[in-house]
């Protein structure tokens, strides 16, 4: 017999399940697929629950946000360019889906060599070994080239970089992000942080020219972050840190000049969720109106299921 005492079961008081709030009910369960199902099939039998009723109601505001006009910012890092994303995205662009494109310097980078030259991604355990990691010749020329001259003719980085695709015949403009959105007049802006991209450390780098076109994107993502109020979408895929903080700040602006831009959805799409796109993304600016919601999964699965999704819940007009 044991030494201590011991609580006495025999007391504890019950009650019917029947009383009971319960969290999960049948009806929330999901629902087997069949062979010919769609996509609007598998929203709806996904179980009601979660993750899977965030990623439905994201889907709801981005359509919405598309029938009222207003803005849908697409922020992502080099990854889904390196992924081979981008026709998806370019896709969505021409449907209405994406009015707003924002991305690094990487990816602005790996956008040139796939529009020039249909390949990128170097090997960097090779290269930083003997120093020839990021020298390719032509991507450092041309690239800040065209960063002089968008500060020569005031224009956005990005907005110069896809003119320019265009002008000079990449090869694969076809598929090129910057290219595409400013065929089809869609803002796209390229935030640079020195010393952070191969094309900084080659001598034909000019650095106010491209801190002077980097500058201009950033008041332009400002202002479309300005008209976000009352139903506007920010899609953020894999840039931890520069574009999340692009984005808190461009949002602190739009608020002091414009006034109040509220109630809008954000979303954050990674493969590990950081700290700061979610603080920066998804929390602080919906923490007095609006929604924000955090998805994890590899861009290669999470970006065709969006666009899938967004595809299949309206009829689209292309323009």
């Amino acid at each position: 017999m044991s030494r201590y005492r011991r609580i006495d079961l025999n007391r504890v008081k019950t009650y019917p399940v029947r009383s009971r709030k319960s969290k999960t009910q049948a009806s929330q369960l999901a629902k087997p697929l069949g062979p010919k199902s769609g996509m609007s099939d598998f929203l709806n039998k996904l179980p009601k629950c979660l993750k899977a009723e965030d990623f439905k109601a994201l889907v709801a505001a981005i359509v919405r946000a598309r029938r009222k006009h207003k803005p849908i910012i697409l922020m992502l890092g080099a990854h889904p360019i390196k992924c081979g994303l981008s026709p998806l995205l370019i896709d969505l662009m021409q449907d209405g889906f994406v009015t707003c494109l924002a991305t690094n310097g990487a990816g602005a980078i790996h956008d040139l060599e796939m529009a020039f030259w249909g390949r990128t991604s170097e090997e960097v355990e090779k290269g930083i070994n003997d120093g020839s990691f990021g020298m390719a010749q032509e991507t450092g020329e041309i690239f800040n080239r065209i960063s002089s001259f968008a500060c020569s003719n005031d224009l956005g980085l990005g907005e110069a970089l896809g003119r320019r695709f265009l002008e000079l015949k990449a090869k694969l403009k076809k598929t090129s992000l910057l290219a595409q959105a400013y065929r089809l007049g869609v803002p796209a802006c390229v935030h640079v942080a020195f010393g952070t991209d191969i094309v900084h450390q080659h001598p034909s780098f000019d650095p106010a020219s491209t801190g002077a076109a980097t500058y201009q994107d950033f008041k332009i993502l400002a202002d479309q972050v300005s008209r976000l109020n009352n139903g506007g979408v920010v899609l953020h895929f894999g840039s931890t840190v520069i574009l999340p903080e692009v984005f808190l700040k461009a949002l602190s602006v739009a608020r002091n000049v414009k006034g109040p831009v509220e109630r809008f959805t954000t979303a954050n799409f990674d493969m590990i969720q950081h700290y700061r796109p979610n603080m920066n993304l998804v929390l602080r600016p919906t923490q007095r109106s609006g929604k924000g919601f955090s998805f994890t999964g590899h861009h290669e699965i999470m970006i065709p299921l969006l666009a899938w999704a967004l595809k299949s819940s309206t009829k689209t007009k292309r323009r």
